[in-house]
């Protein structure tokens, strides 16, 4: 008996040995044929958490001269700036953005280029930033202008244009030592010169020119974009003002009103009465509006991409 039973205990124990090889068999043989291993059903919610503020949280930072800083904004509220911050945040329901601004008036591409270098509350901002924008070239031109002014001619801008365009360049190559991803968006300069100097027929070549210069630096990098504000604010709104008023006789004179009554007044609606220079509040809402539209266009870009690059 005692011999029996042990026998039946062996059998039992070898079956059960048996269905376990065969059922590691099987799984190994579904595995083995591709089929996909269960998902978890749901993701660690600090991970979500985290994905979420993520998402609801942007960094912008603004660093230039006078149009970043916003001279002319009747407001004082810094021009462009906030107009981008707050129609970003309001059109993709983000919780809070929030915004740097290292405007100052009056600086030139090789002043910006020394406070990207050594303002070292400027460099750690640009290393956690979400976007930057750049407003760099108006002074930088106004030099060449002021230094030549009664011996002008074409030539005289060209050795400024090339050391601009390499200082431009040098800003965003140490924006990239900060931030290696973020997008970067250079505004170009627009041309209220005619107003100030209309004896320089020339000059919208010039900022042409100028212009060009800045798209060609900012080419050199990924995620870096020129932003052209000319055709915006040069002829003013819907490019209907800014250009000569031909008043011909004083009684078309009277009907216009006594504030309008030079003869080839030269007006435009989009800068800023005091210094017709830099732009009135319609002028930074044009910018804000150019701006914020290559955000989107470019954000839908990166997301293309990244779409793209998860199919592959």
């Amino acid at each position: 008996m005692l011999k029996i039973s042990r026998g039946g205990n062996l059998l039992r124990w070898g079956i059960q040995f048996l269905i376990l090889i065969v059922a590691t068999l099987v799984v190994y043989i579904v595995m083995d044929q591709g089929f996909p291993p269960a998902k978890p059903l749901l993701q660690p919610v600090a991970s979500k958490q985290a994905d979420k503020d993520r998402k609801q949280q942007l960094h912008y930072v603004a660093v230039g001269d006078s149009l970043t800083e916003g001279i002319g904004d009747q407001t004082k509220r810094g021009g462009f700036v906030p107009i981008v911050a707050e129609d970003i945040q309001s059109r993709y329901q983000l919780q809070t953005i929030e915004v740097d601004n290292f405007g100052i008036s009056g600086e030139r591409s090789d002043q910006i280029l020394k406070r990207v270098k050594q303002d070292q509350d400027l460099r750690n901002n640009l290393q956690d930033a979400d976007f930057v924008t750049i407003t760099v070239g108006g002074n930088d031109l106004m030099k060449v202008i002021r230094n030549s002014f009664f011996e002008l001619t074409m030539k005289k801008f060209n050795k400024p244009r090339a050391r601009y365009q390499e200082r431009v360049t040098e800003i965003i190559t140490e924006i990239r030592s900060l931030n290696t991803t973020v997008p970067i968006y250079t505004l170009g300069i627009y041309n209220p010169f005619y107003l100030n100097f209309p004896e320089i027929t020339d000059m919208q070549q010039v900022v042409d020119d100028w212009n060009e210069a800045t798209e060609v630096a900012t080419r050199q990098f990924p995620k870096s974009y020129f932003i052209p504000i000319n055709d915006l604010l040069y002829q003013g709104l819907d490019q209907e003002v800014g250009v000569a008023a031909n008043l011909t006789s004083s009684e078309e004179a009277k009907t216009v009103g006594e504030d309008e009554t030079e003869i080839g007044r030269v007006d435009n609606d989009v800068l800023y009465d005091e210094d017709k220079f830099h732009p009135n509040n319609i002028g930074y809402q044009l910018m804000a509006n150019a701006v914020r539209d290559q955000l989107i266009a470019t954000q839908n870009e990166w997301l293309k991409q990244g779409n793209e690059d998860s199919n592959e």
